[in-house]
């Protein structure tokens, strides 16, 4: 079972349920790389870290009756033999996007970000042929291609290769970015070129005290948020924008600027969220260390929901900063404010993007209610958890 901090009660819950039937569980992602510990008490093995060196281990150890507790990453994998196994996807109703992995990890250190502490702040990428010959497979059969990287810019000089190599392909594609490769004009120019429709950009904050708390300052670099935007809009980028709120410098007023922001420069769909603090991560271990966390371990208790804060905020009152995230999500995702946005010159610029970009942000607007209190895990549970072994 792979398991992220959201999920880690579900999965302890179906883990349950096959150790009751006398199935053995293996547990590995992000939670288990975080709280292997934890995970240790639901789950026969634990893989900590990246899988590719050590399943195999796993498997023959599973064989020969002597599965272990811990297997754990030694290093970074290489991700040169990476070949994923897409049968798994047949006769399944997935949307008709190719999620394709190009490199793993990000070389910043965002105190909020589980992935700079699983990777301990670096980055690993696969071979350019390698992923060309991936996406030659399935470009026919996918009108979109999701590069799932945690940062696909993080090494620029290896992702303005990846992009000279990528435009032969005739490809739609999007990411994840962060913003100071928008500064860059060669790179710009490449990502665009290579078929670049848009980038997910954590902006996360307006105020600069925050981006210092949360070690995001190059942020602001070189012209700050106004320029860079300015450059993906010249090379018809669109923009998936996403704000946190809840660091020490927000206030009840933090919301409505931050919502204009994102509306004048017309982003194609933006995610305004109150700040997680995930375990194992400096944001979790300063505000445990300050006496701030409401909860022992948020993620397994039975009264949290999606949208519940976790932990006290100094500059506005917990319940204030819920109702706010999701008043701007409102806003945002109004009627009103996608269809400004659809006649947006960069978001219609193309047109599988423009009809996309209307059923996307109606979904958005949708889940502004469906995921309020939404619960972590399945509430008709009522049986404790069977131990692992």
């Amino acid at each position: 079972i792979s398991v992220e901090t959201y999920t880690a009660r579900r999965a302890y819950q179906i883990a349950s349920s096959y150790r009751a039937r006398g199935v053995p569980v293996v547990m590995g992602g992000f939670h288990p790389s975080l709280c292997p510990d934890e995970v240790a008490e639901h789950a026969e093995a634990v893989v900590v870290g990246e899988a590719e060196e050590n399943w195999p281990l796993l498997l023959d150890d599973f064989r020969h009756g002597s599965l272990r507790k811990f297997y754990r990453s030694a290093g970074r994998p290489s991700l040169a033999h990476l070949r994923p196994d897409r049968t798994i996807f047949r006769g399944k109703r997935y949307l008709s996007v190719g999620l394709v992995e190009a490199g793993r990890g990000c070389h910043f250190k965002c105190d909020f970000c589980a992935v700079q502490t699983v990777f301990n702040a670096s980055q690993t990428r696969r071979p350019v042929d390698a992923i060309l010959d991936e996406l030659r497979g399935i470009k026919d059969t996918r009108k979109l291609i999701f590069f799932v990287d945690d940062n696909i810019t993080s090494n620029m000089r290896q992702a303005k290769e990846f992009f000279r190599a990528l435009k032969p392909l005739n490809l739609r594609w999007v990411s994840q970015a962060s913003i100071n490769a928008a500064h860059d004009e060669e790179f710009l120019d490449l990502m665009a070129r290579s078929g670049c429709q848009g980038v997910l950009i954590g902006f996360e904050s307006l105020n600069p005290a925050n981006l210092a708390a949360m070690n995001k300052t190059f942020n602001l670099s070189r012209g700050g948020f106004e320029k860079a935007l300015s450059n993906l809009r010249r090379h018809r980028i669109r923009l998936y924008g996403t704000f946190v709120f809840g660091y020490d410098g927000d206030t009840e007023g933090s919301f409505d600027p931050t919502v204009e922001f994102a509306l004048d420069h017309g982003f194609y769909i933006a995610a305004f969220n109150h700040l997680t603090p995930f375990p194992g991560t400096p944001l979790y271990g300063r505000l445990r260390d300050e006496g701030r966390l409401l909860y022992d371990a948020w993620w397994l208790d039975p009264s949290y929901t999606y949208n519940r804060i976790p932990f006290r905020p100094l500059g506005i009152e917990a319940e204030m900063l819920r109702n706010g995230c999701i008043a701007a999500r409102r806003r945002f995702y109004s009627w009103k404010s996608i269809i400004r946005r659809g006649f947006d010159p960069v978001n219609r610029s193309d047109a599988f993007m423009w009809r996309n970009f209307y059923l996307i942000n109606a979904m958005h607007r949708g889940d502004v209610s469906l995921r309020d209190h939404y619960p972590l895990g399945d509430e008709s549970w009522n049986s404790s958890f069977i131990p692992a072994n």
